[in-house]
């Protein structure tokens, strides 16, 4: 992929990786910065476009979401993470697994396979996380080459599918979170929801449905 393609530039803070994912903002830094203490080390599971630069592209979001996934389930054991993706990536020579097509067929079966085996899961165990990340990957739009191009970040309960009225593209709102048809940022509705006008006159302004409006302001009040 291209350095110069939108979806690799840096463009969001650890903290903002963390409201818009829900993912805690330590957990998001181990994940791409590791961890060097006395007593654990860990090396990075995320890797950044540019080392010189402390933002997040896109399709780490994306990267970081398919992680949520397994913690959602668990706390995310790196070792074991790392090792299942490298023995999948390695078997089918797919670098960066977590953001390429085939993690819906055989090289990401294997991976939760191999993960579920690291962790000592019972059989119902995997298949509560299969459905977990079922749901988790029908949050990523790709596009006719697998290229991932749109994340639904909101999934309000684990076993549900994603909310499909808030999104995060990269060629939108300069990737921030946008809501509706109109692709408005839900920072900016929940402002002026804030600043005292009704759900009904702001919808109004932006061409949207007032129920795209009060999802907004859902997400907004849940990061």
């Amino acid at each position: 992929m291209s350095s110069k393609d939108v979806r690799e530039a840096p463009s969001y803070t650890f903290a903002e990786a963390s409201r818009y994912l829900r993912v805690p903002a330590p957990t998001v830094r181990v994940w791409v910065v590791g961890l060097h203490g006395e007593r654990q080390q860990f090396e990075p599971l995320i890797r950044r476009p540019d080392s010189r630069d402390k933002r997040l592209s896109f399709n780490n979001l994306v990267e970081i979401h398919v992680l949520r996934a397994l913690r959602t389930q668990h706390g995310v054991p790196m070792k074991f993470v790392r090792q299942a993706l490298r023995e999948a990536e390695d078997q089918f020579g797919i670098p960066r697994l977590l953001i390429h097509k085939e993690l819906s067929a055989a090289p990401g079966r294997m991976f939760l396979d191999r993960y579920g085996q690291l962790v000592d899961l019972t059989r119902s165990g995997q298949l509560a996380l299969k459905d977990i990340f079922r749901s988790y990957l029908r949050a990523v739009v790709c596009d006719p080459q697998g290229v991932p191009v749109r994340l639904y970040p909101w999934i309000p309960a684990r076993f549900e599918g994603p909310s499909k009225s808030i999104y995060i593209d990269p060629y939108r709102a300069f990737g921030a979170p946008v809501a509706g048809r109109r692709g408005i940022s839900t920072a900016v509705l929940a402002s002026r929801i804030d600043a005292g006008e009704s759900v009904a006159s702001v919808a109004s302004d932006y061409g949207l449905e007032s129920g795209e409006v009060e999802e907004a302001i859902r997400f907004e009040r849940a990061a």
